[in-house]
C-alpha cells in the first residue's frame, strides 16, 4: 500500500516522459558496446575499455581499480535514471538489480545467489562475518601473523564481544623456499580442539603469497568429520586479492566464508563486495545491519516477531540508501570477465606478474618478496630495494610514471601489481626504470 501510494504520489508519467528524453543516450550506449564477442578481442581492444590515462603506467588495482566501458555505461545509465525521477527509479528497480547483482556473483563463483550477500567492501564483509559468529568463552579464533589489518581487528573485536581467544601463529620462518606442505603443515598442527574459527587471507597484500586453500581446507574438512556440528572449524577468507583473477569457483577452495570487495582486480563498481558463503556456515553467523532485502525479516518486523528460519545471506546483506548506481552496475563487472574468459583473465594475470618477478630477480640489488611459482602467488609483486626505502621507491617510480604502492605493515615492501589493464611492454618500461634507480 506505502509503495503503491509513493508511487502515485511521485507521478509515472512524468517518470516515464523524464526516462524518454535519455533513450537516444542509452541506444548510443548499447550500440557501442564493444565488448559484444569480447572472448575473441586481443589485449589492446581489452585495454582499451578503461579509461586510464596515458600518462602513467599503472599497476596499483590491487588497491582501486578504472571502470572498463560496460560498468561507466552501467553506472551513468542509473545515475541518469535516478536523477530524473529518484523515489520512482529505485523502488521499481532495487530489489530486481540487487538480486541481478547476487545471482551475477553467484554464477561467476559457482554458488547460488541465494548464498550470496552483498557488501560495500571486503572491509564491510570480514567485520559482518566475525562479527556475527556465534562464539563461546571457551571457543577461539586462529589467525596468522601474516594477515592483514581488517582481519586481525575484526577478530579481536569479535574476542572482545563474545570472550572467545584470539590466537595467531606466524605461517613461515623465511618467505623463501616456502612450500605448500610448509604452509598446511604449520595450520593443522596449530589447531586445537578450541580453535572454532579459522581466519586465513588467501593472497598476503604484504608479500603476494598465495596460500594453498583448497590443501588445508581438505585438510581441516578430515579433522572436522571427526567434530560435532557446533565444533566444527569454519575456515573463512579475506579473498580480495585472487578474486578476478583466479580462475576457481568456490567449490575449488572449500571454504566456508569467502569475503572480497568488487572494485579491486574485478574492475568492478567502487563501494561493492560480496560475501559468498555456505547454507551450513550462513546458520552459524547472527546479522548485525538489518537487511532490506530479506522479507522475512520485514515479516517479522511487521507482525512484531522475531525472523524465523536459520540466517541466510539475505539477513546478512546490509540494508540502508546506498550508491545504487554503483551497486546494479555490478553484474556488468562480472560479465566483462566472462566474457573475456576467466581463465585467459587467469593466465594473462599470471604472465605479466611473473615477467615482472623474473625481471626484479636479475637485479642484483633487488629482494623479491613474492614466490616465483603461481601455485603460491597471483598478481603482487613485494619486493624491495637495497639502499632505498619502499616509500622512496614508490615515489621515484611515480616520478617516472609509474604508479606503485607500499605494503602498510610493519615491514613494508614496494608492490607492482599488474592485471589486463597492463602489457609486457609496460612490465619492461617498468623494469628499465628500477634497474635505473639503482645504477
Amino acid at each position: 500500500m506505502l509503495r503503491r501510494e509513493l508511487l502515485t504520489r511521485s507521478g509515472l508519467a512524468l517518470a516515464a516522459g523524464a526516462m524518454g528524453s535519455s533513450a537516444g543516450w542509452l541506444d548510443a550506449a548499447a550500440q557501442d558496446n564493444r565488448l559484444e564477442g569480447a572472448d575473441g578481442l586481443d589485449w589492446p581492444a581489452i585495454r582499451a575499455q578503461f579509461a586510464l590515462s596515458d600518462e602513467f603506467i599503472h599497476m596499483s588495482a590491487m588497491l582501486l581499480s578504472s571502470h572498463p566501458r560496460p560498468v561507466r555505461r552501467a553506472i551513468e545509465e542509473h545515475r541518469r535514471g535516478m536523477d530524473a525521477d529518484p523515489l520512482t527509479y529505485v523502488f521499481e528497480n532495487n530489489r530486481r538489480l540487487q538480486e541481478d547483482a547476487r545471482a551475477a556473483a553467484g554464477q561467476y563463483f559457482g554458488v547460488d545467489a541465494s548464498d550470496v550477500a552483498l557488501t560495500d567492501s571486503t572491509t564491510m564483509g570480514v567485520a559482518l562475518v566475525y562479527n556475527g559468529l556465534r562464539l563461546t568463552e571457551d571457543q577461539e579464533i586462529l589467525s596468522t601473523e601474516q594477515d592483514y589489518y581488517v582481519t586481525h581487528e575484526s577478530i579481536r573485536l569479535a574476542g572482545q564481544r563474545t570472550g572467545a581467544k584470539i590466537r595467531r601463529i606466524s605461517l613461515y620462518d623465511r618467505i623463501d623456499g616456502i612450500s605448500e606442505g610448509q604452509i598446511v603443515d604449520r595450520v593443522m598442527q596449530a589447531i586445537t580442539p578450541s580453535t572454532r574459527v579459522l581466519a586465513l587471507t588467501w593472497v598476503h597484500s604484504s608479500t603476494g603469497l598465495k596460500l594453498p586453500l583448497r590443501a588445508v581446507t581438505q585438510a581441516v574438512g578430515r579433522l572436522n568429520a571427526g567434530r560435532d556440528e557446533d565444533a566444527r572449524v569454519l575456515v573463512c577468507v579475506d579473498g580480495v586479492h585472487g578474486f578476478g583473477i583466479e580462475d576457481v569457483v568456490l567449490a575449488d577452495l572449500g571454504c566456508d566464508f569467502f569475503m572480497a570487495g568488487c572494485h579491486k582486480w574485478l574492475f568492478g563498481p567502487r563501494g561493492t563486495g560480496i560475501v559468498a558463503g555456505t547454507q551450513r556456515a550462513w546458520a552459524s553467523l547472527l546479522p548485525t545491519i538489518p537487511s532490506f532485502i530479506d522479507s522475512g525479516n520485514w515479516r517479522a518486523w511487521s507482525s512484531g516477531t522475531e525472523p524465523e528460519g536459520p540466517t541466510t545471506a539475505s539477513r546478512m546483506s546490509p540494508g540502508g540508501y546506498k550508491a545504487f548506481e554503483h551497486l546494479w552496475a555490478l553484474p556488468k563487472a562480472f560479465e566483462f570477465h566472462q566474457r573475456i574468459g576467466k581463465a585467459r583473465v587467469d593466465e594473462r594475470t599470471h604472465e605479466l606478474a611473473a615477467q615482472l618477478k623474473a625481471g626484479l630477480r636479475t637485479i642484483p640489488q633487488i629482494t623479491v618478496h613474492t614466490p616465483q611459482s603461481e601455485k603460491l602467488s597471483a598478481g603482487i609483486v613485494s619486493f624491495d630495494v637495497e639502499g632505498i626505502s619502499p616509500g622512496a621507491v614508490v615515489h621515484r617510480l611515480r616520478e617516472r610514471r609509474i604508479i606503485a604502492s607500499v605494503a602498510p605493515y610493519a615491514v613494508p615492501h614496494a608492490r607492482l601489481t599488474p592485471s589486463i589493464q597492463n602489457t609486457p611492454a609496460e612490465i619492461d618500461t617498468a623494469l628499465r626504470e628500477i634497474r635505473a634507480l639503482v645504477s
